[in-house]
């Protein structure tokens, strides 16, 4: 699955922290690309068991990490997990099937 991580509209170039829960109940390879996402700010990938996240080429993985998380397997248990863990949760989007997912991040 390729994840695209673009900044909203009104974001010339994204500079802030990010945390992504990537759940499957299979292990996928989440392929990453990002575009004006500024370089050196944490940005942390956790991913259910047997998961990776492949980067595209360029120093974006420097500052990112990924985790393998063993996650609730409900929906809505792991959103109450994620809003216990981090106290809040700005997006939360569910797919059956997908190749590509585009999501814009910013304020």
């Amino acid at each position: 699955v390729t994840l695209h991580l673009n900044p909203i509209s009104s974001v010339h170039i994204h500079q802030k922290p990010l945390v992504f829960l990537l759940n499957s109940p299979l292990p996928l390879v989440w392929k990453l690309k990002t575009e004006r996402l500024a370089p050196g700010i944490r940005r942390v990938f956790f991913v259910s068991l047997g998961s990776v996240v492949q980067f595209e080429k360029g120093n974006f993985s420097l500052s990112a990490e990924t985790e393998e998380k063993f996650f609730p397997e409900r929906n809505e248990h792991l959103l109450q997990w994620a809003q216990k863990e981090y106290g809040a949760v700005t997006s939360f989007t569910e797919f059956k099937i997908s190749r590509n997912i585009y999501i814009k991040v910013g304020e």
